[in-house]
């Protein structure tokens, strides 16, 4: 048999694919389709959308929120990325180990992602209420405590799924790597930074891009934390997209900075897949 032969025969058939691509199709691709067709008109969510050109590009790029609102969101994402990226890489491979009771602590350590954003908000929010939670201090009445806390409270819901990716790549690499250090004199510490951490970097990838798509679009928590404040400093872009919605009623600049926040969440994705080399699929299980 051909080696052609034997690929095509190993391969499903495309109308397997079709249940996927048809989902994503109708709950992804024309939504977003729809959001840039909105983005070029004036709707105030009655009546037919009346189209005004690039008038609502021109007041997002004009827009003085616009700046403090990109520059809060890059922050919160590097600070988020930074946080779940230390926190899940050193939970994931210890998690891969075969410590006693791993099983069931990783499976503790998996709830949080299983709530809800909302009912994570509230929960954190009755926590940190200056008067009955458990720290006496209006910590999001400061800048620095807002933010801190944002931080912190998405890092708690989703520092598990990136755990278990991270330790699905740490199960991945070969023990014959890690003998042949023990038999030349490498520690534990020696180990992790010469054989665990390259032997992750297309994980790190994969955690990384869906961290960084994923802090781009926080909205729960800032609404149900802090609502924007103290003032306009934790207003990040999805919070500005939710004003102009459906507190001004303005769907078409809407739509805009949601059409900007996709165009910029893909282009952010796929220069990190580019620079990390990560499209080109490179084995990461060199010499075996």
């Amino acid at each position: 048999m051909s080696t052609s032969t034997a690929t095509k025969a190993g391969r499903p058939h495309a109308a397997w694919a079709l249940p996927g691509v048809l989902f994503f199709a109708f709950f992804a691709v024309a939504p977003m389709a729809l959001a840039l067709y909105l983005s070029f008109t004036r709707w105030n969510g009655l009546g037919d959308p009346k189209p005004v050109g690039l008038a609502n590009w021109r007041k997002l790029l004009d827009d003085d929120r616009l700046t403090q609102s990109l520059t809060v969101t890059v922050l919160l994402t590097l600070a988020s990325w930074a946080f779940q990226t230390v926190v899940s890489l050193l939970l994931g491979v210890w998690a891969a180990g075969r410590q006693r009771n791993r099983a069931i602590l990783s499976a503790v350590f998996f709830v949080p992602f299983l709530l809800s954003s909302t009912a994570i908000s509230l929960l954190f929010y009755a926590l940190l209420d200056p008067n009955f939670g458990i720290i006496q201090k209006d910590t999001l009445g400061s800048t620095s405590g807002a933010f801190l806390a944002i931080v912190f409270v998405g890092g708690w819901q989703f520092i598990p799924f990136h755990t278990l990716i991270y330790q699905g790549g740490a199960r991945q690499i070969p023990d014959v790597l890690y003998q042949a250090a023990a038999i030349d004199g490498a520690g534990r510490y020696r180990q992790f930074f010469s054989i665990t951490l390259p032997q992750l970097r297309n994980t790190a990838t994969t955690s990384s891009v869906l961290m960084i798509v994923g802090s781009l679009t926080y909205f729960e928590t800032v609404l149900i934390l802090t609502q924007g404040g103290p003032g306009t400093d934790t207003a990040i872009l999805p919070y500005l997209m939710y004003e102009a919605g459906f507190k001004s009623y303005d769907f078409g600049y809407a739509s805009a900075i949601a059409s900007f926040l996709v165009v910029a969440a893909t282009a952010l994705s796929l220069v990190m897949v580019r620079l990390t080399g990560f499209g080109a699929m490179r084995s990461t299980r060199e010499g075996l």
